[in-house]
């Protein structure tokens, strides 16, 4: 057990991730703001909380159960810094934890997940792949947990297909039954049925991202990719090109996680091979959707007219894609004529472009494709605003930063990644003391969503933020991200 004298950000820190929160969970917990939880975390015991906070922190401390107090006690006796303000009293060793990676591999012409923990990991020399690829210091252990908790059936169908039982548990008996025939012989039971699997799952994993993040997203999504290649080796034609066909998103979307990893290489990798499955699928959309992606990836490398050339290319190919997705490819477009310092005006007109394409979904009832379907009219304002950064109007960027961020219109991932952002626009437009706190409250989201994109945005802010490193508040933002 263990009694908290003064609450500062590494005590608050410490309860959250002893009760296993999120930031969000948690600022909703306690009734506070996202930004207020990150802004404590990341000035750690440099800031000690208002009184009525104390008191906050108090009640929450005071309701959790004994295996949170003890793993809270266990946190902090294991920093120094917290010696004086947490007095530990005597209790039963917590055991360490049993990291566990779920690594998808082919074995006997089939593929697996296999269980690797630490150990194995180091032995077979791939803890330093998975550690760069995904920006990740350790992989959760869900996947395993739920695996240990199904039957032999579900298990079966769970470690070749890679999947958990979120989707598998909406599936009738008859449903799972024919699930696992599919996997053991494609030829002859995989059908659009099975397909259809795959696709939901996907989309259950999309929809998880930006909570989660790459290091604990990607393995599953791995093996996921590996059983639908691996299972369109041995099926009809026909059905082989509807596997690739949901095989491209797939391999898109391990793209995007290695992006968002910041691993570029894996990344571009993944894109190509979307690329190769939508050309075969003969899904021209896809193919469109995923040179608009390759236009993101260049400005991650600021290579501006990789970006435009791409960003035409998608424009004007004949692609037949849905209108959002048009809609983001003018505003990438509009990005890459700011970044090479053209005209102004050509700028403003893709920009225009776009909003009138989102405008017309509003009217379209017939749009139905998922290609896109997250890009919205708050997105294109926080692109907007990247557009303005580009154009060298910072101040602009910050204006709508200001006027359209808010915690609730994106995941925690997103959030931290815009903050990191206008971050970047507050330090160019003269504003240090701004940048850095904002940057204080992207820092601690990209670390709980292993965000490596938006940690390389930070440090590129450190950098425009060095005139002004004497200020106390660019010092903190910078001893946060440096000593990570």
């Amino acid at each position: 057990m263990a009694t908290v004298q003064r609450w500062t950000g590494l005590e608050t820190k410490a309860l959250r991730q002893a009760m296993r929160l999120s930031i969000r969970d948690f600022a909703t917990h306690l009734d506070v703001g996202v930004r207020t939880v990150a802004r404590w975390e990341s000035r750690g015991a440099g800031i000690e909380l208002a009184p009525d906070s104390q008191g906050l922190l108090d009640t929450a401390f005071a309701r959790v159960s004994e295996d949170v107090k003890q793993r809270f006690a266990a946190a902090l006796a294991a920093d120094e810094s917290a010696v004086d303000a947490v007095v530990v009293q005597p209790s039963a060793a917590l055991p360490p934890a049993d990291v566990t990676v779920q690594l998808p591999v082919v074995m006997d012409g089939r593929p697996v997940l296999v269980p690797l923990d630490a150990t194995d990991l180091a032995a077979c020399g791939l803890g330093g792949f998975l550690s760069s690829a995904t920006g990740m210091r350790s992989a959760e252990r869900s996947i395993a947990a739920e695996s240990d908790a199904m039957s032999p059936l579900d298990r079966r169908a769970f470690l070749k297909a890679g999947v958990g039982t979120t989707i598998w548990s909406t599936l009738n008996p008859d449903e799972q039954a024919h699930v696992v025939a599919a996997l053991d012989e494609p030829r002859r039971h995989l059908d659009s049925s099975v397909v259809g699997y795959f696709s939901r799952q996907l989309g259950s994993y999309m929809a998880d991202d930006g909570k989660q993040g790459p290091a604990k997203t990607l393995p599953a999504v791995l093996g996921l990719v590996t059983t639908i290649e691996q299972s369109a080796r041995d099926v009809q034609p026909d059905v082989r090109r509807q596997l690739l066909a949901i095989g491209a998103r797939v391999a898109e979307f391990v793209a995007w996680l290695y992006r968002d990893a910041h691993d570029p290489l894996r990344a571009s990798f993944w894109r190509d091979r979307a690329t190769e499955w939508a050309q075969e699928a003969v899904d021209p959309a896809m193919q469109g959707y995923v040179l608009l992606k390759k236009a993101q990836a260049a400005y991650d490398e600021r290579d501006a007219l990789r970006m435009l050339t791409l960003s035409e290319a998608v424009r004007t190919g004949p692609w037949q894609l849905p209108i959002r997705v048009r809609a983001e490819a003018a505003q990438q477009e509009a990005r890459g004529h700011a970044m090479l310092g053209h005209d102004q005006v050509l700028v403003e007109r893709n920009l225009e472009e776009a909003q009138q394409l989102l405008g017309e979904t509003q009217a379209t009832t017939n749009e139905s494709s998922q290609l896109g379907a997250h890009y919205n009219a708050t997105l294109l304002r926080m692109q907007t605003a990247i557009c303005y950064t580009e154009a060298g109007q910072p101040r602009r960027a910050a204006e709508l930063y200001r006027q359209w961020l808010q915690t609730e219109q994106f995941s925690l991932r997103d959030y931290g990644y815009f903050c990191s952002l206008m971050a970047s626009a507050l330090a160019l437009a003269g504003e240090p003391d701004e940048a850095a706190q904002v940057g204080l409250i992207s820092w601690p989201l990209a670390v709980e969503t292993n965000s490596g994109r938006t940690k390389a945005e930070l440090k590129k802010v450190l950098t425009t933020l060095q005139p002004w490193q004497a200020r106390a508040a660019v010092r903190e933002l910078r001893d946060a991200v440096l000593t990570q």
